[in-house]
């Protein structure tokens, strides 16, 4: 039972560790020209690799993309990344995800995800909110690439859809639920 303890211990330590290192802070934060390629980057690979996305971003007002979010933990999860809001091949603004959860889940994980913006009213939600909450957003759908073929974009025509993309690393569980959006300005 000790060295169980023990070992419980230990692996939350490291997991902590681990953590503290995968969360960037924002002391050496990105550029705004590294956000923007990193997030541009992100979008065509996703566009080029996803019919559904490339569909949805023909009839998008504007596409905020998080091209690589970590998350990590153990009992209680933090997670953080940057992105870009784009218009064509303009950036509109930069924006901060954080967030945390607590329940049964232990791991490290990275993954990206696009929120396509399929009409002017999410888009002014966005602008307007002090800190949106992903949970609270009107009409979001979120959609998986393992499992694009389900989601239904044709019927869309309102509201936010989330798509995520690059998952890689053990984490028990992937969600929105929790995050906070909020504008970000890079050094």
């Amino acid at each position: 039972m000790k060295t169980i303890t023990r070992l419980s211990i230990l692996s939350i330590l490291a997991l902590a560790a681990s953590a503290m290192t995968l969360v960037p802070s924002t002391a050496g934060a990105a550029s705004a020209a590294d956000i923007d390629s990193a997030s541009r980057s992100a979008l065509q690979s996703l566009l080029a690799n996803n019919a559904k996305a490339n569909d949805l971003a023909g009839r998008s007002a504007a596409i905020l993309v998080f091209p690589s979010i970590k998350k990590a933990g153990f009992i209680v999860a933090v997670q953080r990344g940057v992105g870009a809001l784009i218009r064509g091949n303009r950036t509109l603004g930069y924006f901060e995800t954080v967030g945390g959860s607590y329940g049964f889940q232990a791991g490290i994980q990275a993954y990206g995800y696009a929120l396509f913006f399929l009409d002017r009213q999410s888009l002014q939600y966005l602008n307007g909110a002090s800190g949106w909450n992903v949970g609270g957003a009107p009409s979001l759908v979120i959609g998986n690439t393992g499992a694009s073929g389900s989601l239904g974009t044709l019927n869309l025509k309102k509201g936010i859809v989330a798509i995520f993309f690059n998952q890689r690393g053990l984490m028990g569980g992937l969600g929105l639920q929790g995050s906070k959006i909020s504008q970000y300005y890079p050094n």
